[in-house]
């Protein structure tokens, strides 16, 4: 005991218990495996998809190219990306005010991975009883060979998460054989090696404290929830009193409520929280809780739901809580709602109005203009042509400007598909023409595809 003058040291950090997560079977949990089953299959096989005999998928960044099956975006297009991203942000945010941390639970690769890892963790240490055991032993105990198969077969998972990541922007057909020829430069082995180390190292070892401390959306999560937004819940004014008893017995006649205080919500929490405290921000909401406290009230003979998706207004007044519909056309989800419908219009239309041709005219500094024997003006133009399609097109080049004005050489150019050439072109117009500047337009246009035009401005400028 401290006396008087006595100091006291106390540690502001809590140390980590290890959390092992019991395995839990159930509507939630099957839908879980579901989704990493579906989002592992897109992640892992997209970049081995083929179109027009290339990647379908691949962000050449070295090219300045994003190939997306039949659509090719270049550095121009930032404001198709920029709507991507901010319809993916109000997803999110709709999501949660309807269903909380919906996203979190259920398709977060911090989730998805997790699950995978703990899954292969069960394989080949068993459940959590197994593990707890497990951890107890010596080091030297022959028995921890079964946790080295399991760290070798993570880092295995981890290695070709991250080459798939990397097969995203470097095509994945001649990655994957320089790797196993243990010919890979310098950037590639870096980003290959960082994100199996991440994935690896989140999903094999931080796992919770990722969700709790790293991840900013844990944070602000509760400013995008409301009375009417689903939440996982316990049901405190049927539960409790808690308490153990016989499965036969009458709850009632012990002055008990539902919960026999069994802890299972606890036990196959990945967080390690206890759900019948109350909604906290480690709850990621991915539903186990309900699954495992289901189980237990079919086996007591009790009805489900004790844990479930519930609302707080629902849980404070019963009579006060809101059906479906209302509860789904609240002013803040049919705002996010229609905002997502809105810019998704916008960004569809946008696309398939797209024209794949782009047109950069840059008139030559270096002399303003030339004057000629017969007393014609002629200005030089770099013309930079970007042929966005996947077939290749020749353009035509037609002017309009100045009365007279010509195109003196060439006035056409065949552009691979997405690809882009450089055209240097020299206008030319007649005597009369007075000094100064002169607006003067650039009509690009396929030969064979009429309706793939563009039209630039620049001006022709006559020395006086």
């Amino acid at each position: 005991m401290a006396g008087p003058g006595d100091t006291i040291e106390q540690s502001l950090y809590e140390v980590r218990r290890r959390i092992h997560p019991r395995a839990v079977h159930g509507w939630f949990a099957a839908w879980r495996v579901a989704l990493v089953i579906a989002t592992q299959a897109v992640f892992y096989g997209l970049p081995w998809l083929a179109w027009n005999g290339r990647q379908a998928v691949l962000f050449d960044l070295a090219r300045r190219k994003f190939h997306i099956f039949g659509l090719v975006l270049w550095p121009q297009d930032i404001v198709y990306l920029t709507a991507i991203l901010v319809i993916a942000a109000l997803s999110l945010f709709l999501f949660t005010a309807v269903a909380g941390r919906l996203f979190c639970g259920h398709v977060c690769p911090q989730t998805v991975y997790t699950e995978i890892f703990m899954a292969v963790e069960r394989f080949f240490e068993g459940d959590r009883q197994a593990r707890i055991r497990l951890d107890a032993l010596p080091a030297a105990s022959p028995a921890l060979a079964r946790r080295w198969a399991k760290h070798v077969c993570w880092m295995l998972i981890a290695l070709w998460t991250g080459i798939t990541f990397v097969g995203y922007f470097v095509p994945i057909r001649t990655l994957v054989p320089d790797v196993l020829a243990l010919q890979v430069d310098g950037w590639r082995l870096f980003w290959i090696a960082f994100y199996a180390l991440a994935t690896y190292g989140n999903a094999g070892f931080m796992r919770e404290q990722v969700c709790k401390y790293m991840c900013p959306y844990a944070r602000f999560q509760s400013s995008m929830f409301d009375h009417d937004t689903l939440i996982i819940t316990y049901d405190s004014a049927r539960g409790d009193p808690r308490g153990s008893r016989p499965r036969k017995a009458d709850p009632g006649a012990l002055g008990l409520g539902d919960c026999i205080d069994c802890g299972i919500c606890v036990e196959v929490c990945p967080t390690g929280i206890d759900i019948r405290n109350g909604l906290q921000y480690e709850c990621i909401g991915c539903a186990a809780c309900i699954d495992g406290c289901n189980q237990i009230m079919s086996r007591m003979g009790y009805a489900p739901g004790l844990v479930r998706y519930s609302t707080q207004r629902a849980l404070a007044n019963a009579s006060a809580a809101k059906g479906l519909a209302a509860h789904l056309l609240r002013p803040r989800v049919l705002v996010y709602a229609s905002l997502i419908l809105a810019l998704t219009a916008v960004l569809v239309t946008s696309l398939t109005l797209r024209v794949p041709l782009r047109v950069d005219v840059l008139r030559d500094r270096v002399a303003l203009g030339r004057i000629l024997e017969d007393g014609s003006v002629e200005n030089v133009y770099r013309l930079q042509i970007m042929n966005t399609a996947e077939a290749m097109h020749r353009f035509r080049i037609d002017i309009d400007g100045p009365k007279g004005a010509v195109i003196v050489s060439p006035d056409d150019v065949a552009i691979a598909g997405a690809s882009m050439g450089t055209v240097v072109t020299a206008v030319r117009v007649p005597p009369q023409a007075g000094p100064g500047s002169w607006p003067i337009r650039f009509h690009v246009h396929a030969l064979d595809q009429p309706t793939v035009q563009v039209v630039e401005r620049s001006i022709f400028r006559v020395p006086q």
